[in-house]
């Protein structure tokens, strides 16, 4: 976690996440939208309208939100193993999501509303904890403190179980049970991998402040776990 202590602008790595970004969500446009796609020879079917523009709705409000976190509230520095492995994901999401929607059963209104509304929750959730936790530490007196405000008072993760629940919210309007392991396999990314690793660097950093906010505040799902 030694990177979380590197202030860098990393200007050239966002960059690529960016070109990488737009053109991922150009072939998901392509798989949604076109008469003529085709994924390694294999024609795409076409599914209900509806779940497609809400999927590419999606694609464009991670991308409108990836910017504001790349280029305002992520001051570290971000290795190139990382830009790989952001950018495996985003292809999972733009164009997995895109792909699976394609091959998916009719279309339920009550699953697509559910969808929607996780989508939008996730988005809160993630982006506003994180926009509170900037706005807080860019005050002097904050220097060295660990955050446990705002949202952050429900989870010590918030940000990471907004993410749990618009990638869920991306799987239901799929209308495709396959996209539901997409979620489950973040789920257990999160809690039995990069929380535990994390909690180790936060408990290392501010230690006997850590330790509080920990005996008092769920790690991951607000009130539950």
């Amino acid at each position: 976690m030694d990177l979380y202590n590197k202030k860098e602008k990393s200007i050239p790595q966002k960059a690529v996440l960016v070109a990488v970004e737009a053109v991922l969500i150009c072939i998901s446009y392509l798989i949604l939208f076109s008469d003529r796609f085709q994924v390694l020879g294999f024609a795409i079917p076409h599914a209900d309208m509806i779940p497609r523009v809400v999927i590419f709705c999606f694609n464009l409000v991670i991308f409108t939100r990836f910017l504001l976190t790349f280029f305002v509230f992520l001051k570290r520095r971000i290795p190139n193993e990382e830009v790989f492995a952001v950018s495996v994901t985003l292809a999972l999401y733009y164009v997995g999501f895109s792909i699976l929607c394609m091959y998916s059963s009719e279309s339920n209104a009550a699953v697509l509303g559910l969808g929607i509304l996780l989508f939008i929750a996730g988005s809160f959730f993630n982006t506003m904890s994180e926009a509170q936790r900037y706005a807080w530490k860019r005050r002097a007196e904050n220097k060295g403190r660990l955050y446990t405000k705002g949202l952050f008072r429900y989870s010590m993760h918030i940000n990471y179980f907004g993410d749990l629940l618009w990638v869920s919210g991306y799987a239901l309007v799929t209308m495709n049970p396959y996209s539901l392991i997409i979620p489950a396999l973040l789920f257990i990314f999160f809690y039995f991998y990069n929380i535990p690793k994390l909690d180790g660097y936060l408990k290392e950093k501010y230690r006997d402040e850590f330790i509080g906010y920990s005996e008092q505040t769920k790690r991951f799902i607000p009130f539950l776990l």
